[in-house]
């Protein structure tokens, strides 16, 4: 999924490839009281405390967010935040539903309960 975004985004290959070999057989621990499991490779997701995955996700909100934009800025973003401005409540679940299949079709998850309505 990220080399997908990076390359939407315009990101050179060279780069997009050094990214992609740091999550190519990665693999990690869990980490109890009891001691460190076996290792295990990561198959999806983001590596858990690297310095790359709060940008990481910004590449990928980025370009998820920009198949979805309107002409004024109705999508704010905040870190794995969304805020999603709309006229009526319909518009405002056509939008929600939209962002929903849209990363939900790239391989993340959006938790519904979650999910706070204001109207104003």
């Amino acid at each position: 999924m990220i080399s997908w975004e990076m390359h939407k985004l315009g990101v050179e290959e060279w780069l997009v490839s050094a990214v992609m070999s740091m999550y190519t057989g990665a693999k990690t621990v869990v980490r109890t009281v009891y001691g460190n499991s076996k290792g295990f490779e990561v198959k999806v997701g983001m590596h858990q405390g690297s310095g790359l995955s709060p940008l990481s996700l910004v590449i990928v909100m980025e370009a998820i967010s920009r198949e979805l934009r309107v002409a004024l800025p109705w999508e704010l973003l905040y870190a794995d935040d969304l805020a999603v401005i709309a006229e009526t409540e319909e518009k405002l679940i056509k939008s929600l539903n939209e962002w929903k299949e849209n990363v939900q079709s790239k391989g993340m998850r959006v938790i519904r309960n979650k999910t706070k309505v204001m109207i104003s």
